[in-house]
């Protein structure tokens, strides 16, 4: 694949909805994932390119080119991840009061909100006894696997 047509796919992501494209051609295999909507792509190079020398380092430098995500700040506490995919939802109902807000005292196994996976509603219990430091979700959001909701000092 040659420089030029790496390029236009890169502008092609970024300019795009698409987060994640994956070309696979006779002399190689590309993927440019977005990582985020304001970032730059980043462009990995999954298998060997014929022209490999060519090829290898504008692949190489444009993926160093691409800005680096700002470092995450240091986190005190025991951080509650989401179990699953889904979209969270902080209060039972619209219009109920969330289940953990800022600063309230929760018990390991109480309900801090649920995330609905596939149209099923899965409880999310805290599994350490404090105080809530900080929510990181809104009601409604989408969540990934892993990423942090809860803050319990």
């Amino acid at each position: 694949m040659d420089l030029r047509k790496l390029k236009t796919l890169i502008d092609l992501v970024s300019e795009s909805n698409v987060s994640e494209l994956e070309i696979t051609e006779a002399d190689g295999k590309v993927r440019i994932v977005k990582a985020s909507p304001a970032a730059a792509p980043v462009v990995q190079q999954l298998a060997p390119v014929m022209a490999a020398p060519a090829v290898a380092a504008p692949v190489a430098a444009a993926a160093a080119a691409v800005a680096a995500p700002p470092a995450e700040p240091v986190i005190s506490g025991h951080v509650v991840k989401s179990p699953m995919v889904g979209t969270i939802y902080r209060a039972s109902s619209p219009n109920a009061k969330p289940f953990a807000e800022v600063g309230q005292q929760i018990k390991a196994g109480e309900a801090l909100c649920i995330i609905e996976a596939m149209k099923i509603m899965n409880e999310i219990e805290a599994d350490a006894t404090g105080t809530i430091t900080k929510v990181f979700c809104e009601n409604g959001q989408p969540v990934e696997f892993g990423q942090p909701l809860f803050i319990i000092e």
